[in-house]
């Protein structure tokens, strides 16, 4: 199956009403309106593609970039490809999701999400620190580097709240990541959340709110799930 023939299917697929809905949710032009399920649906039946996956891409399509994620080849992902992924992202979605969760589960997640927290533009560091998330909640405990993660831990706590609102957005998701996934950390991720306190983020026109960091923490430690691995970061 062809990029063309897939980007023809989403056309037929999409709806106005959800259209709106992302779009009130900061997605850009162009974008169909194709709900996740009925991507998930082609993902289904494509399973996993390299070359597809970029072909979709680049049509900066949001729903082909969307579902170019999912079928993406991981091994087959280069730092490259990633960083191109990164720069053409349809907005800030895609770039907290699609390309943090690929680069997660590529051989070259930890290195690209360092490097990209030290950029000076918002929308790089707003995808490494979604992408360190994203690694410490598919990557065993003893693959990570429990005292860097500690080390930027503090700085969250340090700088949370000085940061712009997608930035802050992520940094708060990473708390309740190591919290909810890195059994080493996740008593100090509640304290450090605690520190933190309730974070606000500006989400515009919608009905979105930033989860408070300690609750979701130990909801998940009640349920006896912290720690708990996902087998993907894909969803």
């Amino acid at each position: 199956m062809t990029a063309a023939a897939i980007v023809s299917q989403l056309e037929s697929l999409g709806r106005e009403s959800y259209k709106r809905v992302l779009l009130n949710h900061s997605i850009n032009e162009p974008v169909f309106g194709v709900k996740i399920e009925d991507l998930k649906k082609i993902h289904k039946r494509v399973k996993r593609d390299y070359q597809l996956a970029l072909d979709l891409y680049a049509t900066g399509i949001y729903d082909a970039q969307y579902l170019a994620g999912l079928i993406a080849d991981e091994t087959k992902m280069t730092k490259a490809d990633l960083r191109k992924w990164l720069a053409t992202a349809n907005g800030e979605m895609i770039r907290g999701t699609i390309v943090a969760w690929v680069t997660a589960e590529s051989g070259h997640g930890r290195e690209l999400a360092m490097d990209w927290i030290e950029s000076t533009k918002e929308n790089t560091v707003q995808t490494g620190w979604a992408t360190l998330s994203s690694l410490v909640a598919v990557k065993a405990d003893a693959d990570l580097d429990l005292a860097e993660l500690k080390r930027l831990l503090q700085r969250v706590g340090q700088a949370i709240h000085q940061q712009p609102n997608s930035i802050r957005s992520a940094m708060n998701a990473f708390v309740i990541a190591l919290g909810t996934y890195v059994r080493g950390l996740t008593e100090l991720a509640v304290k450090t959340a605690e520190k933190i306190g309730p974070v606000s983020v500006d989400k515009g026109d919608t009905a979105c709110r930033v989860p408070y960091a300690p609750d979701y923490i130990q909801r998940a430690m009640k349920r006896g799930v912290a720690g708990r691995k996902r087998k993907t970061a894909r969803c």
